[in-house]
């Protein structure tokens, strides 16, 4: 565990090709999507937080602060980490944040130790994950000293892209390597995002926990 990083899971998206609902909250064999990745997460992080908006009971068994956005207008997954890194300010010791998205229930166990080992060789830089030559802004480490810009480019310039905001503070992209399961290359970002991607969340999840 990496003492002085806080984590943050996104559960905030509208699940629109699930049809609507919340994500996170679907069933995958035996918990719950999120339940899988709190599980791969606190061991990972000092503390750990949920973001998402609406009703915080609904994740109720989790143990974990449901953090609502600190921003109106459901500003996407920027303003889910700046609500992080917001609170991350306020938990004793803690230097930077790491996001997830909770809908990824296979990401690496070792995706804190290598983003941070990645931000602490260019200090000040945002880390992000990638793998199979394809990055992934959602999951990333942010230094807290970047909240006030942050906030700035949400709600002054309007800007809600994720990319945009890592290329303006400068980032560096720390490849993870595929999971090897049924046969074949599967992504360790793979995040489910139908009915079908939930189907084969559950057979690789029998696959690599038999």
């Amino acid at each position: 565990m990496v003492t002085e990083i806080a984590g943050i899971i996104l559960a905030g998206g509208l699940s629109r090709r699930m049809g609507g609902g919340d994500k996170p909250l679907l069933s995958l064999n035996n918990a719950r999507l999120i339940d899988h990745v709190a599980a791969r997460f606190t061991p990972q992080v000092a503390t750990l937080a949920i973001n998402a908006n609406g009703d915080p009971a609904r994740f109720a068994g989790i143990d974990l602060p449901v953090l609502a956005d600190t921003v109106p207008d459901y500003a996407g997954p920027l303003a889910g980490i700046l609500t992080g890194l917001e609170w991350a300010a306020t938990q004793s010791g803690c230097e930077a944040m790491v996001s997830t998205a909770g809908d990824t229930p296979f990401f690496p166990g070792d995706l804190v130790e290598r983003l941070v080992q990645a931000a602490g060789e260019q200090p000040g830089k945002i880390a992000v994950a990638s793998s199979d030559g394809r990055w992934h802004p959602t999951f990333a480490l942010w230094p807290l000293g970047l909240r006030e810009s942050l906030r700035r480019f949400l709600v002054d310039e309007d800007n809600r892209r994720v990319s945009a905001f890592m290329e303006r503070h400068g980032f560096v992209v720390v490849d993870f390597p595929m999971i090897e399961a049924e046969g074949q290359r599967i992504d360790p970002f793979f995040n489910v995002n139908t009915p079908d991607d939930l189907a084969v969340a559950k057979r690789l999840l029998q696959s690599l926990h038999p």
